[in-house]
């Protein structure tokens, strides 16, 4: 138990004038506002239900990877951020859980930065 206890101290805690952590979960964290535009509008309509720009935003996102906090099937949703220049979905994406988690991969899913609002 005291394990945990030091484990989860040590993820919050925070620099002196830091107002927010910078890792959650063991992830990097990431303001919306330095979310680049097209996330920030992917972020929007993952909040308003839609419309999606893909065929395939909304569909469960399993976690194979381990990166996301473990959590029962169906859990997670990813959407497509749109890529500049791309002529595919490209590799961002926005994770999403409920209630509202989001996570930001600019790399598919190699990598994942906690959204905060």
């Amino acid at each position: 138990m005291r394990f945990w206890w030091i484990l989860s101290a040590a993820l919050l805690w925070q620099p002196p004038g830091q107002a927010e952590p910078v890792m959650q979960f063991g992830l990097p964290v990431i303001a919306v506002a330095e979310l680049p535009a097209e996330a920030r509008d992917t972020l929007r309509a993952i909040k308003q239900g839609g419309p999606f720009a893909y065929p395939r935003d909304g569909v469960a996102f399993k976690n194979y990877e381990r990166i996301l906090p473990q959590q029962s099937r169906g859990y997670y949703h990813e959407y497509t951020v749109k890529t500049p220049g791309a002529r595919n979905r490209g590799a961002r994406r926005i994770v999403c859980g409920k209630p509202v988690e989001c996570y930001y991969t600019a790399d598919h899913y190699q990598t994942f930065k906690r959204i905060r609002e």
